[in-house]
Formats: C-alpha cells, structure tokens, sequence
C-alpha cells in the first residue's frame, strides 16, 4: 500500500469516526476491517495530524494559568477562580466558591480531612459546600488549636463540625488555643487527653485543607487572640519567615523557620502536612503573593485553590529575581 492510500484509508476512517459520529465498531462493519485497525488507525490520525485536537477554554476559566502553575511549582492540581475585581472581599468569594466545587467533585468516602481554623478563605469555602449524601468522610479534624476571643470563636469551631455535618463526618475539635503562653503551657495541653486525640490523627489525614498567611494576619486571626504580638512577628521576618500555614512559618525558599515560637504553637506541623497524600492551599489576593509562591516553593501544598489576578501575579518573576 501507498503511502497515499494509507493517509486516505486513515482519512477515512477520522471522518466516519468524528464527523459522522460511528463508533469503532460500525466502522469496523462499514470499512470491512478489523476494530483494531480501526483503533490504530485513529491514533495515527493523529500522529500524522489528519486529525487535531484543538480545546476551546469556556468563557471565565484560566487553563493556560493553572498549566502553567501546575509546571512552574509541580502542583498536582491548580484552580484559577474568575474574578471580576482584584480585591479582598471578591477573591474570598470567588476562590471559596471554587474550592468548594473542587472538594466536593473530588473527596471520598472514608477520607480523613484536616482543616485549619481562623481562615477566612475557608470559612467561605465551607459555606459554600453543599450537603453530601455520599461519600461520607470518616472524620474532619482540627489541625489548628481554635480557642480564642469569644466574639469569634464560632469561625473556628464552625469550620470543623459545619465541614463534619457537611460530609457525614465525625467531627474532631482541638481544644485548645493556637498559641499558648509559654513551652511549658504548650506540654501541660498536649497532656490533655482531647488535645492528644485530635493530634494523633494528623498522621491519619488523607486532605488538609489549609489557608496561607502573610506576615500581617488577617482580621480574623488578628482578633482571635491567635496572633503574635507585632514585636514576634519582626522577630520572625529577621529569622527570613514571609508566610506560614497554620502558624507554621516558612521562608521566601519555602524553608521552615524556627525558633522560640514553635514551643508556643499547637497545630499540624509542615513536616506532618508534606505526609499527607493531597493538601489543597486556598488563598489569593495582593498581600499573600510572596507568602504563597514561598509555600509553593516549599511543597506544601500540591493543589492550589487562587484567583486569577492572583495567579498571573505568581508566573511573574518575583520582584527581587
């Protein structure tokens, strides 16, 4: 056979397969040849390029931006919400949104989640997540302690048994603060019998689903009491720290950062998070570029939940480069 009359044959079989919409067994039929063949030849349609795949992006969402991040920082997934305003309050409600589908389409049953508290880009998320008749999760749980300001305190809480409701879960709470007064405050919780059993299953979490921080807290985390004073924090940012996740404090590298602070904090450590199979960062906005690009350099996350003014500002080259 020709080479023409290989192309016509492979030509042949691309039309009646894409245009005419016959599956490979009616060619098959209709051409007199095997359904292997069939196969073969459709993938050399493609090899020879008779036929070329073109993927048209729907209006509003950004696949050249999360290839180019799932590249750029080794990310299993990215999601770029559509944002219409590179502001705070519409980034939250945009990447809340997303990362509630992303969840809910992606969680299963018998999954161990772990989620942080005092996060605003959480809280929305949470919000936005509908009721789940299957899969069921076996458990959601504190990884942050999440006692603080009464006037607050329902976004902590709210997080872990509304996410629990949510998906069928048993809920699991870490009673007790995010930061403590001193290491010895620190070893009398985790001596509490409650406190001990939420941190045992971090080991155990299948999903972390975390918020990334910049140096300046947000409002929510400033007004729990979960904060450090302004005189930690420049102590940190000496130490080189420029984000962290659940008050675990890492550097422009993505290195950890430590010092006297670790002996305060009572959450999921960095190490625990990068032995736990899927962590989906959810976070966006001007002031978390440099805190999220760090975090991303780290690996502490291997799915990013952004928006895409966000986004395009983390493929730039960093201002210091």
């Amino acid at each position: 056979m020709s080479r023409t009359d290989e192309l016509r044959m492979i030509a042949r079989v691309a039309q009646l397969y894409y245009e005419d919409r016959l599956k490979q067994a009616q060619i098959s039929d209709r051409l007199h040849v095997s359904q292997a063949t069939v196969s073969r030849l459709l993938k050399r349609a493609e090899i020879e390029g008779v036929v070329r795949v073109s993927i048209v992006a729907p209006r509003g969402t950004y696949p050249e931006f999360e290839q180019a991040l799932r590249q750029r920082f080794a990310l299993n997934e990215a999601i770029v919400a559509e944002c219409f305003e590179d502001r705070e309050e519409a980034i939250l409600s945009a990447i809340g949104s997303a990362a509630a589908h992303y969840f809910e389409t992606t969680m299963h049953e018998g999954d161990v989640i772990g989620i942080s508290s005092w996060s605003s880009s959480l809280l929305r998320m949470v919000d936005a997540i509908h009721p789940m008749k299957r899969p069921r999760a076996e458990r959601v749980v504190q990884i942050l302690g999440g006692l603080g300001d009464p006037s607050v305190q329902s976004h902590a809480t709210q997080l872990t048994t509304r996410l629990a409701a949510l998906t069928g879960a048993e809920a699991q709470l870490l009673p007790a603060q995010g930061i403590v007064s001193s290491a010895a405050a620190r070893l009398v919780m985790l001596g509490d019998v409650y406190v001990r059993a939420a941190m045992d299953q971090f080991r155990r979490m299948t999903i972390a689903l975390v918020g990334i921080g910049a140096m300046q807290p947000s409002v929510i985390l400033a007004n729990s009491g979960n904060a450090f004073t302004k005189e930690e924090l420049q102590d940190l940012a000496k130490r080189g720290a420029v984000g962290d996740i659940s008050l675990q404090f890492f550097d422009r590298d993505g290195a950890p950062v430590h010092g006297p602070h670790d002996e305060r904090v009572i959450a999921v450590t960095l190490e625990a998070l990068k032995k736990t199979p899927r962590v989906i960062g959810v976070a966006g906005g001007d002031r978390k570029v440099e805190a999220i690009r760090a975090c991303l350099k780290g690996g502490f996350v291997n799915v990013l939940v952004t928006d895409k003014f966000t986004a395009e500002k983390l493929l730039q080259p960093p201002s210091n480069a």
